[in-house]
Protein backbone atom coordinates (compact mmCIF):
# COMPACT_ATOMS: atom_id res chain seq x y z
CA UNK A 1 0.00 0.00 0.00
CA UNK A 2 1.35 3.42 -0.96
CA UNK A 3 0.91 6.06 1.74
CA UNK A 4 1.69 9.75 1.23
CA UNK A 5 2.37 11.81 4.35
CA UNK A 6 1.95 15.53 3.69
CA UNK A 7 4.26 17.30 6.13
CA UNK A 8 6.27 14.10 6.31
CA UNK A 9 9.50 15.85 7.33
CA UNK A 10 8.06 17.59 10.42
CA UNK A 11 8.18 16.43 14.05
CA UNK A 12 5.13 14.16 13.87
CA UNK A 13 5.31 13.45 10.15
CA UNK A 14 8.90 12.17 10.15
CA UNK A 15 8.18 9.80 13.03
CA UNK A 16 5.01 8.54 11.37
CA UNK A 17 6.93 7.88 8.14
CA UNK A 18 9.52 5.88 10.07
CA UNK A 19 6.92 3.79 11.94
CA UNK A 20 4.94 3.01 8.78
CA UNK A 21 8.10 1.99 6.92
CA UNK A 22 9.01 -0.29 9.83
CA UNK A 23 5.60 -1.90 9.33
CA UNK A 24 6.52 -2.62 5.72
CA UNK A 25 4.47 0.12 4.06
CA UNK A 26 5.53 2.14 1.02
CA UNK A 27 5.61 5.70 2.33
CA UNK A 28 6.37 9.00 0.60
CA UNK A 29 7.31 11.91 2.89
CA UNK A 30 5.90 14.91 1.02
CA UNK A 31 6.85 18.50 1.88
CA UNK A 32 8.06 21.65 0.12
CA UNK A 33 11.61 20.38 0.66
CA UNK A 34 10.80 17.32 -1.43
CA UNK A 35 9.06 19.36 -4.13
CA UNK A 36 5.47 18.90 -2.90
CA UNK A 37 3.64 22.09 -1.95
CA UNK A 38 -0.02 21.91 -0.92
CA UNK A 39 -0.48 25.67 -1.16
CA UNK A 40 0.70 26.05 -4.76
CA UNK A 41 -0.18 22.52 -5.85
CA UNK A 42 3.40 21.95 -7.04
CA UNK A 43 4.28 18.25 -7.20
CA UNK A 44 0.99 17.04 -5.74
CA UNK A 45 -0.27 15.10 -8.75
CA UNK A 46 2.93 13.11 -9.07
CA UNK A 47 3.23 12.47 -5.33
CA UNK A 48 -0.33 11.21 -5.00
CA UNK A 49 -0.30 9.03 -8.11
CA UNK A 50 -1.13 5.47 -7.05
CA UNK A 51 -1.58 6.37 -3.38
CA UNK A 52 -4.18 4.45 -1.36
CA UNK A 53 -3.90 6.66 1.75
CA UNK A 54 -3.02 10.35 2.20
CA UNK A 55 -2.19 11.70 5.67
CA UNK A 56 -2.29 15.50 5.90
CA UNK A 57 0.04 16.75 8.65
CA UNK A 58 0.75 20.10 7.03
CA UNK A 59 0.86 22.99 9.48
CA UNK A 60 0.04 26.65 9.01
CA UNK A 61 2.93 29.12 9.50
CA UNK A 62 0.52 31.35 11.45
CA UNK A 63 -2.25 30.72 13.98
CA UNK A 64 -3.96 34.05 13.35
CA UNK A 65 -7.58 33.21 12.54
CA UNK A 66 -7.73 34.50 8.96
CA UNK A 67 -4.28 33.23 7.99
CA UNK A 68 -4.76 29.75 9.41
CA UNK A 69 -8.18 29.40 7.79
CA UNK A 70 -6.79 30.46 4.41
CA UNK A 71 -3.89 28.02 4.76
CA UNK A 72 -6.01 24.95 5.55
CA UNK A 73 -8.72 25.85 3.04
CA UNK A 74 -6.20 26.30 0.22
CA UNK A 75 -4.12 23.29 1.25
CA UNK A 76 -7.22 21.11 1.63
CA UNK A 77 -8.65 22.15 -1.73
CA UNK A 78 -5.38 21.39 -3.49
CA UNK A 79 -5.05 18.02 -1.78
CA UNK A 80 -8.60 16.99 -2.65
CA UNK A 81 -8.17 18.14 -6.23
CA UNK A 82 -4.93 16.18 -6.57
CA UNK A 83 -6.47 13.08 -5.00
CA UNK A 84 -9.45 13.29 -7.31
CA UNK A 85 -7.12 13.58 -10.28
CA UNK A 86 -4.91 10.82 -8.97
CA UNK A 87 9.65 20.33 22.31
CA UNK A 88 7.44 22.47 24.83
CA UNK A 89 10.55 24.62 24.42
CA UNK A 90 9.12 25.90 21.16
CA UNK A 91 5.83 26.65 22.91
CA UNK A 92 7.60 28.78 25.52
CA UNK A 93 9.43 30.67 22.77
CA UNK A 94 6.12 31.55 21.14
CA UNK A 95 5.08 33.41 24.31
CA UNK A 96 8.45 35.03 24.99
CA UNK A 97 9.82 38.50 24.29
CA UNK A 98 13.33 37.27 25.11
CA UNK A 99 13.16 37.94 28.86
CA UNK A 100 9.65 37.27 30.13
CA UNK A 101 7.28 34.51 29.10
CA UNK A 102 3.60 35.48 29.27
CA UNK A 103 1.40 32.38 29.15
CA UNK A 104 -2.38 31.91 29.42
CA UNK A 105 -3.71 29.51 32.10
CA UNK A 106 -5.66 27.46 29.55
CA UNK A 107 -6.17 23.74 30.14
CA UNK A 108 -3.97 21.37 28.15
CA UNK A 109 -3.60 17.58 27.94
CA UNK A 110 -0.05 17.20 26.58
CA UNK A 111 0.65 14.05 24.59
CA UNK A 112 4.08 12.69 23.69
CA UNK A 113 4.81 12.82 19.96
CA UNK A 114 5.44 9.07 19.77
CA UNK A 115 1.97 8.39 21.21
CA UNK A 116 0.51 10.63 18.48
CA UNK A 117 2.51 8.76 15.85
CA UNK A 118 1.36 5.36 17.14
CA UNK A 119 -2.27 6.48 16.96
CA UNK A 120 -1.80 7.87 13.45
CA UNK A 121 -0.09 4.70 12.25
CA UNK A 122 -2.97 2.53 13.50
CA UNK A 123 -5.47 4.88 11.86
CA UNK A 124 -3.63 5.00 8.54
CA UNK A 125 -3.46 1.23 8.04
CA UNK A 126 -6.98 0.58 9.38
CA UNK A 127 -10.33 0.94 7.62
CA UNK A 128 -11.64 4.49 6.95
CA UNK A 129 -13.60 5.89 9.90
CA UNK A 130 -14.99 9.01 8.16
CA UNK A 131 -14.89 10.97 11.38
CA UNK A 132 -12.80 13.37 13.46
CA UNK A 133 -10.75 11.48 16.04
CA UNK A 134 -9.09 13.35 18.90
CA UNK A 135 -6.07 12.27 20.93
CA UNK A 136 -4.85 13.55 24.30
CA UNK A 137 -2.33 12.88 27.02
CA UNK A 138 -3.21 11.07 30.26
CA UNK A 139 -3.11 14.21 32.47
CA UNK A 140 -4.55 17.74 32.49
CA UNK A 141 -2.46 20.82 33.33
CA UNK A 142 -2.66 24.57 33.15
CA UNK A 143 -0.49 25.76 30.28
CA UNK A 144 1.29 28.44 32.35
CA UNK A 145 2.15 25.86 35.02
CA UNK A 146 3.37 23.40 32.40
CA UNK A 147 5.61 25.92 30.61
CA UNK A 148 7.07 27.03 33.94
CA UNK A 149 7.96 23.47 34.91
CA UNK A 150 9.59 22.81 31.54
CA UNK A 151 11.69 25.97 31.75
CA UNK A 152 12.82 25.18 35.30
CA UNK A 153 13.72 21.65 34.24
CA UNK A 154 15.78 23.08 31.37
CA UNK A 155 17.54 25.56 33.70
CA UNK A 156 15.94 28.42 31.72
CA UNK A 157 15.97 31.63 33.78
CA UNK A 158 13.04 33.29 32.00
CA UNK A 159 10.13 34.12 34.30
CA UNK A 160 6.66 32.83 33.46
CA UNK A 161 3.83 35.33 33.99
CA UNK A 162 0.19 34.25 33.79
CA UNK A 163 -1.71 36.35 31.25
CA UNK A 164 -5.20 35.32 30.12
CA UNK A 165 -4.81 37.46 26.98
CA UNK A 166 -1.42 36.07 25.92
CA UNK A 167 -1.78 34.71 22.39
CA UNK A 168 -0.80 31.21 21.33
CA UNK A 169 0.57 31.66 17.79
CA UNK A 170 -1.73 34.68 17.43
CA UNK A 171 -4.83 33.18 19.05
CA UNK A 172 -6.31 33.76 22.51
CA UNK A 173 -7.05 30.51 24.34
CA UNK A 174 -9.75 29.32 26.72
CA UNK A 175 -10.19 26.06 28.62
CA UNK A 176 -11.70 24.36 25.55
CA UNK A 177 -9.06 25.41 22.99
CA UNK A 178 -6.42 22.73 23.57
CA UNK A 179 -8.38 19.79 25.00
CA UNK A 180 -10.72 17.28 23.33
CA UNK A 181 -14.38 18.26 23.12
CA UNK A 182 -15.41 14.86 24.51
CA UNK A 183 -13.80 11.53 25.32
CA UNK A 184 -10.67 11.24 23.16
CA UNK A 185 -10.35 8.37 20.71
CA UNK A 186 -6.86 7.60 22.00
CA UNK A 187 -5.15 8.55 25.27
CA UNK A 188 -1.35 8.62 25.25
CA UNK A 189 0.54 6.31 27.59
CA UNK A 190 3.40 8.60 28.60
CA UNK A 191 2.85 10.94 31.55
CA UNK A 192 4.36 14.39 31.88
CA UNK A 193 7.08 13.52 34.42
CA UNK A 194 8.36 10.74 32.19
CA UNK A 195 8.20 13.05 29.16
CA UNK A 196 10.15 15.71 31.04
CA UNK A 197 13.08 13.37 31.56
CA UNK A 198 12.87 11.71 28.14
CA UNK A 199 16.06 12.18 26.07
CA UNK A 200 14.41 12.08 22.63
CA UNK A 201 12.85 15.01 20.69
CA UNK A 202 9.70 16.38 22.36
CA UNK A 203 6.35 17.54 21.00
Amino acid sequence: MKIVVIGGTGLIGSQLVAVLRQRGQEVLAASPNSGVNTLTGEGLAGALAGAQVVVDLANSPSFEDKAVMEFFETSGRNLLAAEAASDMGRTADSFSDGKAVRVPPALIEPIFSRDVVAALADLVVGPPVNDVLEVAGPEKFRLDELVGRVLRNNKDSREVTTDVHARYFGTELNDQSLVPAGTPWRVGAMGFETWLSHPTPRA
